[in-house]
């Protein structure tokens, strides 16, 4: 009988202790903190790409954010304000340069092209890269060109079974929750328009 008291008794210590915790800590896995995104609303962070999400799967903005590689092309997207845009449902297939991609343009290119007045041009670059659409590499192999979202056409070329976009070639592919992501080679330059 007394070892069936002192085994009462320190379940009942136990479950105090266990309720106390669970009432004043945050219940991380319940249903409502999973369900509702956390955002960040400081300056000019609003709208969707500032919703943070720990459940869904990646956006194109977050795998380019979260990618070593593409540095640059994360703070162009900033400099263009075009960050909403990356995480809208989509579907939507980016082109993406890498930084060894962006070092091979002429020296100062970038630095000039993030610049406030130029925002444009920059933009204009940007959407040059994107198309609306999820196109897999093997199927893009089937266009010879495809509209993009600054309403400009690239061309699409094969050549020994690889991908080449705009003269760039498709090294690797990213799923995304809205789109997917195909990484390049080189920045895909818009022709100038006549």
């Amino acid at each position: 009988m007394k070892s069936l008291f002192k085994m009462m008794t320190g379940l009942f210590a136990i479950s105090v202790m266990l309720l106390s915790c669970s009432d004043s800590a945050p219940k991380e896995n319940s249903a409502a903190s999973i369900a509702k995104p956390k955002t960040e609303k400081t300056g000019n962070n609003k709208g969707q790409a500032f919703v943070k999400d720990d459940v869904s799967k990646q956006t194109i903005l977050q795998v380019a954010m979260g990618s070593p590689d593409h540095k640059t092309l994360v703070a162009a997207v900033q400099a263009a304000e075009l960050e909403n845009v990356l995480v809208n449902a989509g579907p939507l297939t980016v082109f993406a340069p890498t930084d060894a991609a962006f070092n091979l343009l002429p020296a100062g290119t970038v630095e000039h092209l993030i610049k406030p007045e130029n925002k444009k041009a920059l933009s204009n670059i940007i959407k040059y890269h994107a198309t609306p659409g999820n196109y897999k590499k093997d199927f893009l192999k089937r266009f010879k060109k495809l509209g993009q979202a600054n309403n400009q056409y690239v061309d699409i070329k094969v050549k020994d079974g690889e991908v080449y976009v705009g003269g760039a070639k498709i090294i690797a592919s990213v799923p995304c929750g809205n789109g997917i992501v195909h990484v390049v080679d080189k920045v895909i330059l818009p022709p100038t328009k006549e």
